[in-house]
Parts: structure tokens; C-alpha cells; sequence
């Protein structure tokens, strides 16, 4: 499983959803995924992948971690996982 794959599963997950409702263009706001949500998301992700996202819960604008929508966090996590190997 690559992924992108992995993070739509994760998320949709968290958004008790169908993987194919989750698009790269959703937001997490439009999935339904509150604050509590998104953290529990972020350390699916980090567990899955054994990387640490750098992302402040109590300041998301302040992260150096873009959660617009389903595409940039999959571009992040590639990242992060590319730097990790």
C-alpha cells in the first residue's frame, strides 16, 4: 500500500467514512473531521509510517504542516517519509 492510499484510509477512518468518499480535493472540514479528529489522524499517520509530523495542535497555523486538504497532507507525509529513508 502506497501512501497516499494509506492516508485516505487513515482519514477516512477518522471521518467514519468510505475510502471513495474521500477525495484529494476534500478538506477535512468537509469530511466532517473536527480538531480532536485531526490529531487522532496525525498519529495514525505517524504511527503507520513511524515519522513525526511537525504539527502544533494548539496552533495549526503555526505548523510547518499544510492541512488544506487531503492532497497536501499526502505531498507532506511523502515527504517526510522520503527524508526518513
Amino acid at each position: 500500500m502506497d501512501v497516499k492510499d494509506k492516508v485516505i484510509e487513515i482519514i477516512a477512518e477518522q471521518a467514519v467514512l468510505d475510502v471513495s468518499d474521500v477525495t484529494m480535493d476534500s478538506t477535512l472540514e468537509s469530511l466532517g473531521i473536527d480538531s480532536l479528529g485531526l490529531v487522532e489522524s496525525i498519529f495514525a499517520i505517524e504511527e503507520a509510517f513511524d515519522i513525526q509530523v511537525p504539527f502544533n495542535a494548539n496552533d495549526p497555523s503555526e505548523s510547518d504542516f499544510d492541512i488544506s486538504s487531503v492532497a497536501t497532507i499526502i505531498a507532506g507525509i511523502e515527504k517526510l517519509v522520503a527524508t526518513q529513508s
